[in-house]
């Protein structure tokens, strides 16, 4: 026989089957604590410890004074994978477009040119796209191209294809490099991406080679509350000692 859940556990449950079922959507403030106390026949402390750690595991958020609420959903991408923008919206259910900002061939600055191995001034393609689910911005693309890689760069329509797309179709990917790290968006992201200026954002900077040739740097930066990394591990902490 099962053992029964702890209190904070049935309460955790209770408000993951609301959100699932429908009964409370993204936004959608949920009962108070008092209210949660006197419908669910627990204690306080019992409620308190069920919020904070749905809050932990990003399922809700509380703001002091206001009560708490239904986390949006975040996209997951994942830490060692290229997928697209696109494919990663099309599976949790949302609807890709995407603005195009810039699309030019411009030289490249010192800390640009570094990461191709090549002279400063070299010309390089460069693009910035803002990408969209369900018409809410999810991710600003700022991406620098080896026009020896994909020479049709520039006249791709990037409103119907993505970037990772279309360089993944005309130059064959062997080797990527990921840097992950957190930062403040600047006024100017912030306005792109319709958040708070200094809004916390993961920012993806990646590195693509094929063949030798870097064929690719880009610079991904996603809001924080709509985001968020995974990764799998096979035998993690495994010997290879006989």
């Amino acid at each position: 026989m099962n053992e029964p859940l702890p209190r904070y556990e049935q309460v955790k449950r209770h408000i993951l089957d609301g959100i699932e079922g429908g009964t409370y959507t993204a936004g959608d403030r949920l009962p108070s604590e008092n209210e949660l106390v006197r419908a669910l026949s627990v204690s306080r402390m019992t409620v308190n410890r069920a919020l904070r750690e749905l809050t932990e595991e990003g399922h809700i958020l509380r703001r002091a004074g206001l009560g708490s609420f239904v986390a949006g959903r975040r996209m997951r991408g994942h830490a060692a994978d290229i997928v697209s923008i696109r494919a990663e919206l099309a599976d949790r259910g949302e609807a890709w477009s995407a603005d195009v900002l810039a699309l030019a061939a411009l030289k490249a600055d010192k800390d640009i040119a570094a990461h191709f191995a090549v002279a400063p001034g070299t010309r390089l393609f460069h693009l910035l796209v803002l990408h969209k689910g369900d018409g809410v911005p999810v991710e600003l693309e700022e991406r620098w191209v080896n026009p020896d890689i994909a020479p049709d760069l520039l006249a791709q329509d990037f409103c119907a294809t993505t970037p990772t797309d279309y360089l993944l179709m005309v130059a064959p990917l062997l080797r990527a490099e990921h840097v992950v790290r957190a930062v403040a968006a600047t006024p100017a992201e912030s306005r792109k991406l319709d958040v708070k200026a200094g809004t916390a954002c993961l920012e993806i900077n990646r590195r693509t080679w094929t063949g030798e040739r870097v064929a690719s740097y880009a610079r991904l930066l996603y809001p924080g509350d709509r985001y968020e990394l995974s990764a799998r591990f096979s035998n993690v902490g495994a010997s290879n000692n006989s």
